[in-house]
C-alpha cells in the first residue's frame, strides 16, 4: 500500500464555512481523493496532518504550534514510508497580524520542501514526491468572525499561484493551482464547502494518480 501525507490547514481539515463544525472524511478533499484513487485501481492510504491556522513558516503570536516548519521532519519519520507529500498551505500567511505577500508565502513553501527533503527517514525508505498545491485566493469574507482576522488578505495574497508555480519549477516539484477547479466559499471567503472539497479531491486524484504505480 502506498501512503500519501497531506499537510495542510483548516481548508483541508474540513471546517464548514462560518461554523466550528468539520466535514466527515469522505467529504473532505483528502477522502474524496483517496476514494477516487482506490476506484481507479490504486492501493493507497491518505494520511491527514491538517491544523487550523497553520502557516507555511511563521508563528501565530496568539496560538502556539502553527508554524508549519516546526516538526515537519518528524512527521516524515512518523509516517514513512511515504510515496508523496501534498502541501496545501499559505492562506493563514495572510492573516492581518502578518504583512506578507505572495512572494513571502512562496518562500515559506520552499522552506517546507527543503525540510521534507532533509528529514532523517530510515535508510532504504523512499524520499517522497512533493506536490505543491496553491490554495484558492482569499475573497472578502462575508462572515463577520473572519473579517478582522483576514483584513486586507484578498489584495496581499494576489499572485500566490504564480509564486508557488515558480518555487515548484525551481525545486523540481509538481504543482497544482486549486483555483483552476474551485474558488473559496462565498460565505466566508476563506474555506471550502462540501461541493468545493469534492471538486478539488477529484482533480487532485487525477494529478496524484499520474505519479503513482498501481497495485
Amino acid at each position: 500500500m502506498l501512503q500519501i501525507l497531506v499537510y495542510g490547514d483548516s481548508l483541508t481539515w474540513g471546517i464548514v464555512p462560518n461554523t466550528r463544525m468539520r466535514l466527515p472524511f469522505a467529504r473532505r478533499w483528502p477522502g474524496v481523493m483517496e476514494q477516487a484513487l482506490a476506484g481507479a485501481g490504486y492501493d493507497v492510504r491518505v494520511i491527514e496532518d491538517c491544523l487550523n491556522g497553520r502557516r507555511t513558516a511563521w508563528d501565530d503570536p496568539c496560538k502556539p504550534g502553527r508554524n508549519g516548519l516546526v516538526g515537519i521532519e518528524q512527521r516524515l519519520e512518523i509516517n514513512s514510508p511515504l510515496a508523496m507529500v501534498v502541501l496545501m498551505l499559505g492562506t493563514n500567511d495572510f492573516q492581518s497580524m502578518h504583512q506578507h505577500n505572495a512572494w513571502h508565502s512562496g518562500q515559506g513553501i520552499a522552506a517546507l520542501v527543503l525540510a521534507i527533503r532533509r528529514a532523517p527517514i530510515e535508510p532504504g525508505m523512499p524520499m517522497p514526491e512533493i506536490l505543491i498545491v496553491a490554495p484558492p485566493p482569499i475573497t472578502t469574507p462575508i462572515a463577520q468572525p473572519l473579517a478582522p482576522k483576514f483584513s486586507g488578505a484578498p489584495s496581499r495574497c494576489a499572485g500566490l499561484a504564480d509564486a508557488y508555480a515558480e518555487v515548484a519549477t525551481e525545486l523540481g516539484c509538481p504543482f497544482f493551482d486549486a483555483a483552476s477547479v474551485t474558488s473559496t466559499s462565498p460565505i466566508d471567503g476563506v474555506h471550502l464547502d462540501a461541493e468545493q472539497h469534492g471538486r478539488l479531491g477529484l482533480a487532485l486524484a487525477g494529478v496524484v494518480g499520474g505519479t503513482l504505480p498501481r497495485a
